[in-house]
């Protein structure tokens, strides 16, 4: 497909939107705090209207087909981030980062996660030009991934150590504890890695694995590699603001998985459709197109992505109702995690002198 977006509109998309991230990238690493619920719910809120005025931009300047790309293609990846998201609380609590640094951790792994995403964009980009029934594959690999997000055992993910983190335990000299937000220390005269070390590499893990889900999805709405990447940028900024305005309701929003998992495998369905559609294989009807399979309209995908996860939201809502938890209380979860220390164990946990047996 060729793009109706000028070249200007591109080129200038990709100098704003890096000038807001190192903008962000900035204010974390000058101000480093533990942001209030209205601070990130304004942040959060910030993101969400811009990514509107970029879909209307698009309308104006493209053509109504491309901004609806654009938001189906950020919905989804917005969805698949939220999940990735969720994993992103676990390694937190797994290696005990102090709430004062981990908006520092955070932004790395966002980085880190357009760096990946950014790396099969183009991988994807050139299997589609070069391999049309790449399709198939793409479709086969997300109901597996549909199928495996709603039924599989995640009780653990995030949890355990992957083999690359024992790797690296073994490998590396780690301290046992934190140094504020350094990466190198020095304990006993010798030169050492901080914990932050392993932190950065479970995230990074993490979004190569997450990478490999979101982008045969969005590349099922649309095969522009603009559109891809800026739903992607899109759906990752504001991610660490709504990391602390959810907070533990995360955990709480059940039927989340579900709501995922029916966006992946409807995507899948389309994918493969599209294959069959646009049919090349000799072994396939004669290497003819299949003229019964339908090609999904952009606007419907829009639709089942936006009420998958409304209905997913409500009900995991309407279920903390009925089991006597407020929303308030899911996020601020049964822990004493608040944002200001109430003892010197807890202060010191949160400049990270405390040592932490986890790490």
């Amino acid at each position: 497909m060729e793009s109706a977006l000028p070249l200007w509109f591109e080129i200038g998309s990709f100098v704003v939107l890096i000038g807001i991230l190192l903008f962000d990238l900035l204010i974390i690493f000058k101000r480093p705090h533990i942001p209030s619920a209205k601070e990130s719910a304004l942040w959060v809120a910030f993101y969400v209207v811009l990514a509107l005025i970029f879909a209307l931009l698009m309308l104006l300047i493209g053509d109504a087909e491309h901004a609806g790309q654009f938001l189906a293609g950020w919905l989804t990846e917005y969805s698949l981030s939220i999940d990735n998201l969720f994993v992103f609380v676990i390694i937190m609590g797994r290696f005990a980062v102090p709430r004062k640094y981990q908006q520092e951790v955070l932004m790395v792994g966002i980085i880190l996660a357009l760096v990946f995403r950014g790396v099969f964009i183009l991988l994807g980009a050139g299997l589609i030009a070069s391999f049309s029934a790449i399709f198939y594959l793409f479709g086969a690999f997300l109901l597996w991934t549909a199928f495996n997000q709603a039924f599989g055992n995640h009780d653990d993910e995030g949890e355990n150590d992957s083999w690359f983190i024992r790797f690296a335990r073994r490998r590396l000299k780690v301290s046992s504890q934190y140094e504020g937000n350094k990466l190198r220390t020095t304990v006993a005269g010798r030169r050492m890695f901080t914990p932050l070390i392993l932190v950065f590499i479970a995230l990074g893990t993490t979004d190569l694995l997450f990478a490999l889900d979101s982008i045969p999805a969005i590349f099922g709405i649309t095969q522009s590699p603009f559109i891809v990447f800026t739903a992607n940028v899109f759906a990752l900024m504001g991610l660490r603001q709504l990391y602390f305005l959810l907070g533990h309701l995360l955990d709480k929003l059940v039927y989340l998985k579900y709501g995922i998992a029916f966006i992946l495998a409807f995507i899948g369905v389309k994918l493969v459709f599209h294959a069959m559609h646009e049919n090349e294989l000799p072994f396939i009807n004669g290497g003819h197109p299949i003229e019964w399979a339908p090609d999904i309209s952009t606007w419907t995908s829009l639709a089942v992505i936006v009420g998958a996860m409304v209905v997913a939201t409500i009900a995991s809502l309407v279920k903390l109702r009925m089991s006597g938890t407020t929303v308030a209380e899911a996020i601020h979860g049964d822990s004493d995690e608040d944002d200001e220390p109430e003892t010197e164990t807890e202060a010191a946990a949160v400049d990270g002198t405390q040592e932490d047996p986890r790490t």
